[in-house]
Parts: C-alpha cells; structure tokens; sequence
C-alpha cells in the first residue's frame, strides 16, 4: 500500500528492515560508532510511522502479502490482520521507545561492551518477535521464533560476569527443548496434510486422527507453553530477566513474551481447534499465575521480583484466551497491551534507580526515591498500575477477565485471581513503601535521569493513564483482533480465498 503518497511499503517491513540492518550492524560500526547508536532508532521510528498507515486499513481488511510470487498454500505469505498488525505495531513502538532509552544507558558502557553486537541482537529479538505475529506459515513461525531465541540468549549474557553465562546457558537448554517439540510437531502435521500454510492446515486436519492431533498438541503446548512463560515450563525465565541489560529485560516483557503467547493461541485456535485445549491453558495459566505471585512475594532482588510478577501477569493472560469466550479474549489482549506497557515502564524505572548501586536488591534501594523522585514516581506509577488499581491501566484488564469469569460461573476462579491480586498488591506496595523508607546506610550516589531516558518514561507513564481513563480508546484496535482469533474460518478465507 501507499505510505502517505511517497513510497509503497509492505507487510515484509517490519522484518526485512530491522534484519537487514542488524546483519549490517557490525560492518556499520567499523564506519561509524554514532551509526551504530542510531540506526535502530530510525528503523523502529520508520516502522512506527508504517503503522499509522498500514494498521487502520488491516483493523478493516486484512493484508496479505504473498512473497516471491507463490500464492498460498504454496507459497509463504504475512497475514497483517488486526491482531498481527496491532501486536507488529506495538513492538515498533515498544522498539523505539526502549531503544531511545538505551541510548544513554548503554552508551555509558560503550568500553566494556561491543554495543554495535548489541544493537545488532536487539534488532533481530524484535524482529523475529515480529515474524512470529505476520507469518501465515508455521514453519517459517518456527523459524522466527529460533531468531528472537538465538537473540534472547545471547542477549542474556551479553553482560560480562559469570551469572549471566549461567542463566544464558539455562535458557539454551530450555530453548533447545521447545524448539526439539515444535519441529517435531510441524513434521508431525506436515507428514498428515502436506502443508505448512497454517490455514492450509486448518481446513485439512480433519485428514488427522484425533490421536495424532491430541499428540501434536501435546508437543505444541510444551514448546510455544516454555516461551510463553507457562508453568512448569518458565524456569529459565527468572534467571534470564535478572541477568539480561535493563533494556533487553523490557524487551523480553514487553515483546518476546507476547510473541510466544500469540504463537501458542494462534495455534490453538486457528490450526488445532480442540476445544478442551483451551481449558486446560485455562488451567495452567491459573497454575502459572498463583505460584508466580506467591513466588514475588518472596524476593529479594528488584528484577527477580518483577520477573516472576510478569510470569504471573502471563498466566492471567492464557487464563483470559483459555476461557475462549469474547469478553474474556478481550480482557486477555487488553492485559497483554497493558503489561506490555507497564512492564517496560517498571523495568526502565529499575535501571535508573539502580544506576551506579551496586545490583538491584531492594535493601540496597531502600530509600532511593528520596533522591530520584522523578523515576521514582514513575516506578510508583507502574506499580499501581500492574496491580490493578483504578483508575490506572491494569484495572480495566483484570475486570474484563473477572467480569468473565463471573459471567461463565468460575467462581473459585475468582477468587483465586483475587487472592493472587491481593499477593500482588502486597510485594509491590512493600517495594513503593521502601522506596520512601529512611536508610540505615545511603543508597548510594543520585545521579539526574537522562533526557533520553526520561522521554520513554513519560511516554509511558502516559499511556498507563490514558489507557486508565479511556479504556475505550483501544476496543476499535482489540475488538476485531479478538474476531480474528474467534472465527478461524475468516482467517483461512483471507488466506487461501476459500472457505
């Protein structure tokens, strides 16, 4: 389509940009070290600008890009619907916005770190992140989500100190185990219907006996269920969210993770299609979420504390999509854009409360906010809003889901969620409170936070409370995604132009 009568832009934007620009990345950076700072910038303001043309036309009609001339179910092609779209949309924004914050933050460890590799990492985790939700075929979805892993591990241990080799080396196990799954079940599926066009599949897995495809779910729920965070399947997830740059844990929350829950739903929903698929997500999102909030309460460590706050903020999304009634997918999508904007607001807070300390123990910032009230607030700001309280963003994804489950009869569910909600409040009310608290020994030096840095703070600390106040502004953007998802027959006709 036409980009605002200058050029013709495309689906494959979003990928081939930021890839081509990570391969050149270190050639780059031989040229120009401020090349190398800038340049994902431009990619992710570009794609931004893509969006704001590209995505009111897909929340109408979806865009289906055909690559290299084949038409499916031959052929590879984006499907840039109103889920792919909104999602690719939201990690440009995310992308940019996290990048201009990295600016500074890792700008200030240029000579200990070969940032033109980290720019490069960056780019690809964010664009195989973005594969994963245009891509209509499911081994090319497998493809993209080894890219976003192969980037993910090694920006785990992109830091140089020995726990960061460790939680990298976690990762890789647990990761080589999802990927052994996945490609075992797409062999699996393509030896029964002799496709790899996820729609293609759709209309031929009635070819499939039902105990084949109760295997290959089986191995489609361990695999996309490890990058999606879920229980028992999530412990590489802690140790990598604690050793990762502040700006890759944002990322990881904000994008990769919701990467592999689309992947998980796109395929329960479009190409699998077994109903009690979804109550046993259902089931293991409130697993996920009860002992991921149990497990916040008890850490010491910022970081850690919020990684096993964003695992439980995960399992209340499968949750949501498990139920797989609209108001519930609903409040699911709704609670995936707000953690994908509160967490890296929490995430980003924690980098500049925690500049020049010494980790980031919660004993040793104690008191912080005394001397950072600007990122301290934003910090506070986010913590109001994870937990749900009106009138900030989190609230209205959790009485979606609430309302839903009220509506379906699940009333141990609620209460469930409601205990899980209050364990929530606690850990991150304690953690505000502290913030405040009189040290015994001074936190440490207070250093002003960076134009670069405060700029994505204020951006989203705005959209917390824009999406608090006007939950309503994003029904047009979230409501067809979650008819996307709901009537897969619309998916496969868009894609192969048959029923």
């Amino acid at each position: 389509m036409n980009l605002y009568g200058i050029m013709d832009v495309t689906p494959v934007h979003y990928i081939a940009l930021p890839l081509m620009a990570a391969f050149l990345m270190p050639i780059l950076g031989l040229i120009s070290k401020k090349l190398t700072y800038y340049i994902p910038g431009v990619v992710f303001l570009y794609l931004v600008v893509v969006s704001t043309a590209m995505l009111p036309v897909a929340l109408v009609s979806p865009i289906v890009e055909v690559l290299a001339g084949w038409r499916p179910p031959l052929g590879i092609d984006l499907y840039y619907g109103p889920l792919g779209g909104f999602l690719a949309s939201l990690f440009a924004v995310l992308g940019f916005l996290v990048w201009l914050y990295s600016i500074i933050y890792m700008k200030n460890r240029e000579e200990e770190l070969p940032l033109d590799k980290f720019y490069m990492l960056f780019m690809m985790a964010i664009a195989g992140a973005t594969g994963i939700v245009l891509t209509g075929d499911i081994f090319n979805m497998f493809v993209f989500l080894e890219i976003t892993a192969i980037a993910a591990y090694s920006l785990t241990a992109f830091l140089p100190n020995r726990h960061g080799a460790e939680a990298a080396f976690k990762y890789i196990l647990i990761g080589s185990l999802a990927s052994t799954f996945l490609l075992l079940a797409i062999l699996v599926l393509y030896s029964y219907t002799g496709t790899l066009n996820m729609a293609h599949i759709a209309q031929k897995m009635t070819d499939v006996p039902y105990h084949v495809q109760i295997f290959v779910l089986i191995l489609f729920i361990t695999g996309l269920g490890i990058e999606a965070e879920l229980f028992p399947l999530n412990g590489w997830a802690p140790d990598a969210y604690m050793q990762a740059p502040i700006p890759v844990a944002a990322i990881f929350g904000g994008i990769v993770v919701k990467a592999g829950v689309y992947a998980l739903f796109r395929v329960i929903f479009t190409v699998m299609n077994i109903p009690s698929a979804l109550d046993f997500l259902a089931f293991l999102g409130l697993v996920t979420l009860v002992i991921a909030e149990m497990s916040a309460l008890h850490q010491k460590d910022l970081k850690r504390m919020l990684a096993y706050s964003s695992i439980g903020q995960m399992g209340l999304v499968v949750i949501a999509f498990g139920m797989g009634t609209k108001e519930a997918v609903y409040g699911g999508l709704f609670a995936m854009l707000n953690h994908a904007v509160v967490k890296p607001l929490l995430f980003l807070s924690v980098g500049y409360l925690a500049y020049k300390i010494t980790g980031t123990s919660i004993d040793d910032l104690r008191g912080i906010g005394r001397k950072k009230p600007f990122t301290s607030f934003f910090f506070v700001l986010g913590s109001l809003a994870i937990i749900g309280l009106p009138p900030f963003s989190g609230f209205w994804g959790k009485y979606y889901i609430l309302s839903a489950m009220v509506a379906a009869g699940k009333t141990s569910w609620v209460i469930l969620v409601l205990i899980a909600s209050v364990v929530e409040a606690v850990y991150y009310l304690r953690m505000v409170a502290s913030l405040y608290e009189t040290p015994e020994t001074e936190p440490g030096v207070a250093t002003r936070t960076s134009l670069f840095a405060g700029i994505p703070l204020i951006i989203l600390g705005v959209g917390v409370l824009v999406l608090g106040m006007y939950p309503e502004i994003v029904s047009p953007a979230l409501m067809p995604g979650v008819m996307e998802l709901l009537n897969p027959a619309d998916y496969i006709q868009n894609t192969l132009g048959v029923r």
